[in-house]
């Protein structure tokens, strides 16, 4: 006798539609547009990056997020940030990098 395999459930046996459960959670509202796979899973204007950096570093740097507050993406933005605009006073505008 062979073995009988009821992975459907039973609604699969008794031939009705599954019943849709509905999702829980607040619905994505975001209408960004994906155009490198760095950027999914994240918020408008944001990209995924990945560096190597001092371990040192990067634990003052969780220690900062830590006693803020905040995250630690929050903290390497700002500072990138600042880094920016100490450049640009000292050299003007950043240009953009010339594609081909």
């Amino acid at each position: 006798m062979s073995k009988k395999s009821f992975t459907g459930g039973i609604n699969s046996l008794l031939g009705e539609a599954p019943v849709e459960i509905p999702k829980r959670g607040r619905p994505k509202t975001s209408t960004k547009e994906i155009t490198k796979s760095s950027q999914e899973g994240t918020k408008e204007n944001e990209t995924r990056a990945t560096f190597i950096i001092n371990e040192e570093l990067l634990e003052k740097l969780k220690a900062i997020a830590y006693w803020d507050r905040s995250l630690i993406k929050d903290v390497v933005n700002k500072a990138i940030q600042e880094a920016v605009w100490k450049y640009e006073e000292v050299n003007g505008e950043i240009k953009p990098i010339p594609k081909k």
